[in-house]
């Protein structure tokens, strides 16, 4: 739209609206609520590098996603090129999305791709983002104002427009204008740039820090002063994107800095359970400092014999218990209702067994309670509290949806006590594609891995023999830790002793129990 009205193609039809988003410096939270309606009803999707990947899963099925990143020292498309795309995609129609790091105009140069949109008379908007500066101010406790010690504030870039015949920055007046300098894209030019202040005025011993992948797990902070920045950097081997910052607030980043406290900072986890059945996992991981990787070693998949689960579906009412051993079952269990026109009907009068507070969940989200659900969640326990509820088990029918392959401990233990069991595979668990286990390979090979957390002995087992030969000295390197001590046992048996055994056996159970493992461990080494 321009000056009130919607511009039209060559052809007569409405060009698109292109939204300039700012995606925030890293963190995928920290996008803002209207950046993401814009994202997830985008047509087409122009990113940059520095957006976090996770932010593209918000964009709707059949969105075209365009990679136009820039990274520097590595080739890259140019902008001009960039803002041709922008307009082409704009004159087929429909919602475009410029997706930037941080903020579009804080040394984004969306101002001029907003600039090149206006000129060819292309529609657009602009939705601000937490820029990079914020960030790290936030996530290294370095304020960079303070009453006591900072009340002006410079952000500069240390990469100009090559087109420039000299830098525009006047470091006669730059170098004392503000009591807090933070410079952009500048680590390679460290050196220079921190001599630069001290030629100008700036006393050496000035505090200054370098952040690194602020407000990620991978985030690293160095600090020293303008003399001895660049060398302890060195040392450090930081990776771009950095920001550096200089002045006295800088001594603010002992005291406050939360996020490279947290119990699991920095810590890559692979969660290797089922897609779609992570997302809590992983998120309870981030809000602890830990990098989550949602790599699944396995895939749900239906059962060999839908037929079969049907038929026992549509006679659950013949049964005294219906028992649920995951939360899998319950999705296959009514998903087959859905499938045969039937409801939670066709459980009335039948007592029902969920082996954990997850399981209980998902059949409440079908309406339907638990009677029984255990104080530890296996399959020993289930029976016991079968046994507990009704006493006698003679000729009582107890129907069982499970996984297509899973102990057998539990459907013994009913049939000893008496009753008659009929145990129906609801799904079966494969092996993700070899694909994956490749990935996961390089991943352990590079040491990019630090705990891998197994949910249930098939993640395990899948693992193991989707790796191969060498598996075992591979997953040596890491951590382990077991959602309970079944699968425990399985990795034990693997050639992988668990050091960290969740004492609830839920996914939320395996996160608390590497929390406290890290802080027995950082106790140790205080």
């Amino acid at each position: 739209m321009v000056d009130g009205k919607v511009e039209e193609r060559v052809d007569g039809g409405p060009v698109g609206l292109v939204s300039l988003l700012g995606a925030g410096p890293g963190d995928p939270e920290l996008i803002t609520l209207r950046a993401l309606r814009r994202l997830a009803c985008a047509d087409v999707i122009l990113y940059d590098a520095l957006v976090h990947p996770n932010l593209l899963a918000h964009a709707k099925a059949g969105a075209e996603l365009i990679f136009v990143g820039k990274r520097a020292g590595r080739a890259s498309e140019r902008q001009s090129s960039i803002n041709a795309r922008l307009i082409e995609a704009a004159r087929r129609g429909g919602r475009v999305v410029r997706l930037k790091g941080g903020d579009p105009y804080l040394f984004g140069r969306g101002s001029e791709e907003a600039e090149a949109l206006v000129a060819a008379g292309i529609p657009f908007e602009v939705v601000p983002g937490v820029a990079s500066p914020m960030a790290a101010s936030a996530y290294t406790g370095i304020s960079l104002t303070h009453r006591d010690l900072a009340s002006s504030v410079a952000y500069v870039t240390a990469t100009e427009s090559v087109e420039k015949d000299e830098s525009a920055h006047d470091w006669s007046k730059l170098a004392s204008a503000t009591q807090t300098i933070v410079f952009f894209m500048g680590l390679r030019k460290l050196d220079s740039l921190m001599e630069r202040l001290i030629e100008h005025g700036r006393a050496p011993d000035t505090p200054a820090a370098v952040v690194s992948n602020a407000s990620l797990p991978t985030q690293r902070t160095v600090t020293g002063t303008l003399r001895t920045i660049g060398q302890r950097v060195r040392e450090a081997n930081l990776e771009m994107p950095a920001l550096t910052i200089v002045g006295a607030v800088v001594s603010l980043h002992e005291p406050l800095r939360w996020f490279e406290r947290l119990p699991l900072f920095g810590k890559r986890v692979l969660i290797t359970r089922p897609k779609g059945q992570s997302d809590e996992m992983a998120q309870a991981l981030r809000d602890l400092g830990a990098d989550p990787l949602e790599l699944p070693t396995v895939e749900i998949r239906p059962p060999s014999d839908p037929e079969l689960l049907a038929a026992h579906v549509k006679r659950a009412g013949e049964y005294d218990w219906a028992v649920f051993t995951s939360v899998n079952g319950v999705a296959s269990f009514f998903a087959t209702c859905a499938r045969e026109q039937l409801d939670t009907r066709v459980l009335g009068g039948v007592k029902v067994a969920a082996i954990g507070p997850a399981t209980s969940a998902a059949l409440a989200l079908h309406g339907v309670r638990a009677d029984v659900v255990p104080s530890e969640y296996r399959g020993e326990a289930v029976a016991d509290a079968i046994r507990a509820c009704d006493g006698e088990l003679t000729h009582k029918r107890i129907l069982i949806t499970r996984a297509e392959v899973a102990r057998e401990v539990m459907p013994r233990m009913l049939r000893d006590a008496g009753a008659r069991v009929d145990v129906v595979p609801a799904y079966r668990t494969l092996a993700a594609s070899p694909e994956r286990f490749a990935q996961i390979r390089g991943l352990l090979a590079r040491g990019a891995i630090d705990i891998i957390a197994f949910t249930s002995s098939s993640t395990v087992e899948r693992l193991v023999e989707g790796l191969g030969d060498g598996a075992a000295e591979l997953l040596r390197r890491t951590q382990v830790a077991a959602i309970g001590p079944i699968t425990a046992e399985t990795a034990a048996r693997l050639g992988l002793p668990a050091q960290v055994v969740a004492q609830e056996y839920t996914a939320q159970g395996v996160v608390q129990a590497l929390v406290e493992h890290a802080l027995r461990t950082a106790a140790g080494r205080a």
